[in-house]
């Protein structure tokens, strides 16, 4: 009884936490210019997460930690459609030793423009918070949008799983690895031989899948891909 009135007061508290929440003007605008995401985040924080406990603070309701993992998604995830993100890739080779790995970057921070990231009609259902994410692009950024869309660029869907009790964390090498599966499948098939090291870049396309199976985060993201350099092993 004490929880779900706990929760009852916190709930009231919600159009302050997700601030903004005013309305902008939206006639008539698409879903390129207009990101919108639902993501959620699990009340209760695993026992296990000590990031939870770490960033507790005797302030925090029922809310605060879900509230801050979803606020940390956000940004991410937008980075990932506006500006895309680096990889450099090695395949693996047992013949040469080589372990598989994976380096993911952002291309650009968001920067002061995660400000303009909106968080809208959160709600509360089967013990998660639910609330869309809704972020204009700027005119500079729909150009970056056009260059990405253009012939040139092809694009490849990739998948991955994390912990979920890793929280964010989980959710970011979920991402990373749906780059990794993404970008071995497309070079395949393009490379007869395994190169050495791929970089290059990828953008989001469309709107990230995420679930949860079996204990573990699992995603599921479309990409266009920019290739940069293909390093070969050298001929002797």
């Amino acid at each position: 009884m004490m929880r779900r009135t706990a929760i009852t007061r916190a709930l009231l508290l919600l159009p302050l936490l997700f601030l903004p929440l005013i309305s902008a003007n939206a006639q008539n605008i698409t879903q390129r210019e207009h990101i919108q995401l639902l993501l959620w985040a699990d009340i209760d924080a695993y026992p296990e997460l000590a990031q939870a406990e770490k960033e507790a603070h005797p302030d925090d309701t029922v809310f605060s930690y879900p509230i801050r993992r979803v606020k940390e998604l956000a940004p991410y995830l937008i980075t990932g459609m506006v500006y895309g993100w680096n990889f450099v890739y090695t395949p693996s080779d047992r013949l040469r030793h080589v372990a598989e790995y994976l380096e993911v970057t952002e291309i650009q921070p968001l920067g002061e423009d995660r400000k303009r990231i909106e968080y809208r009609t959160p709600w509360i259902e089967n013990n998660r918070i639910y609330v869309w994410i809704e972020y204009y692009r700027t005119p500079a950024m729909m150009q970056l949008l056009q260059h990405w869309e253009s012939v040139v660029h092809p694009h490849a869907m990739g998948s991955g799983s994390g912990k979920l009790i890793d929280g964010f964390t989980g959710i970011r090498t979920a991402c990373e690895e749906a780059v990794k599966n993404a970008v071995r499948e497309h070079f395949r098939g393009l490379e007869k031989n395994k190169p050495k090291e791929i970089n290059g870049k990828v953008l989001l396309r469309g709107v990230p899948r995420l679930t949860v199976v079996s204990g573990r985060y699992a995603v599921e993201l479309d990409f266009f891909i920019e290739t940069g350099t293909i390093i070969k092993y050298a001929q002797f």
